[in-house]
C-alpha cells in the first residue's frame, strides 16, 4: 500500500464503518425494530453497561502515555462526559438510569455477576488494546464515534416507538451522547489524518478502527447466542424472567 493523501485515509476509515459497524447486526436490527422481549433488551443494557463502566479507564490509561498537553486536555473532556463532575453525574450515571428504567437491580448490574463472558473478554481486549499499542493506534480505534450518532437516532425511534416499557427519560444517555461524539471524532479523526502519513502508520490506525469494530460485533455475538439463538445463557449469566 502506498501512502495514502488525508482525504484518501479519511474515505477508508469511513468505509469501515459502512461495512464493519455494529448497527448492521442482526441483534440490533431486532432491537431498533421492536422484536425483542423485555428480557433482551434487559441483557443488552446489563452486558453494555460494563463497556460504558471501562471507558473512562480506557481514556485514562490513553491520557498517561500522551505527551503532549494540549492532547491531554482534549481527551479529558472524555472522562467528565462519562465519570462526570461528582456522583450521579455523567454517561455512566445516565446508563444506570437506563437499566433501572428497565427493572433491573442496580446493586446487580454494577457487581457484574451476570456478564457474558464474552462481553467481558471483548472489553478487556479493547482496553488492553489502547494500553499496548502505539498512541495513534489507540486514537484510531476511538473512530467508531465517527458513526454513533446514526445508531443513536434509531435507536431512539425505534426504541421509544415500539417498547411501551422504555421513556424519553430512560433513554436519556442517548439524547445527549451525539454532540459528545460528533466533538470527540472530529478531534480524533484531524489527529489520525495528521500523524498518520506513512503507510506503515496508516495501515495501523486502519487496523486499530477495524479492531474496535470487531469488539462492537462481538459483544452483539455472544448477547445473540445468549439470548435469542440458540438461547445458550452461559452459567452464571443474567437469566430473564421471560
Amino acid at each position: 500500500m502506498n501512502a495514502l493523501s488525508a482525504e484518501e485515509l479519511e474515505a477508508r476509515l469511513r468505509d469501515i464503518g459502512a461495512r464493519r459497524y455494529h448497527r448492521l447486526h442482526p441483534f440490533h436490527k431486532l432491537l431498533h425494530g421492536g422484536a425483542c422481549s423485555k428480557g433482551q433488551v434487559q441483557a443488552w443494557a446489563l452486558n453494555r453497561y460494563y463497556y460504558q463502566s471501562m471507558i473512562p479507564i480506557k481514556d485514562a490509561s490513553l491520557i498517561a502515555r500522551c505527551e503532549d498537553p494540549a492532547t491531554r486536555r482534549e481527551w479529558r473532556s472524555r472522562l467528565v462526559d462519562h465519570d462526570g463532575t461528582r456522583e450521579g453525574e455523567g454517561g455512566i450515571a445516565r446508563w444506570l438510569k437506563l437499566t433501572d428504567g428497565l427493572g433491573l437491580d442496580r446493586d446487580y448490574v454494577v457487581s457484574l455477576q451476570g456478564l457474558l463472558p464474552g462481553t467481558r473478554f471483548a472489553v478487556d481486549a479493547y482496553v488492553h488494546f489502547v494500553r499496548q499499542k502505539t498512541l495513534l493506534e489507540a486514537i484510531a480505534s476511538s473512530l467508531t464515534e465517527l458513526f454513533s450518532p446514526a445508531i443513536i437516532g434509531e435507536r431512539m425511534e425505534g426504541m421509544l416507538k415500539n417498547y411501551d416499557f422504555v421513556t424519553a427519560e430512560t433513554l436519556a444517555y442517548f439524547s445527549q451522547r451525539p454532540p459528545q461524539a460528533e466533538r470527540d471524532s472530529r478531534f480524533a479523526l484531524d489527529y489520525v489524518k495528521q500523524h498518520a502519513r506513512t503507510p506503515e502508520t496508516q495501515r495501523g490506525v486502519l487496523g486499530a478502527l477495524e479492531f474496535k469494530c470487531n469488539v462492537l460485533w462481538t459483544m452483539l455475538d455472544a448477547l445473540y447466542h445468549a439470548y435469542v439463538a440458540p438461547k445458550e445463557i452461559p452459567p452464571g449469566a443474567f437469566v430473564p424472567k421471560d
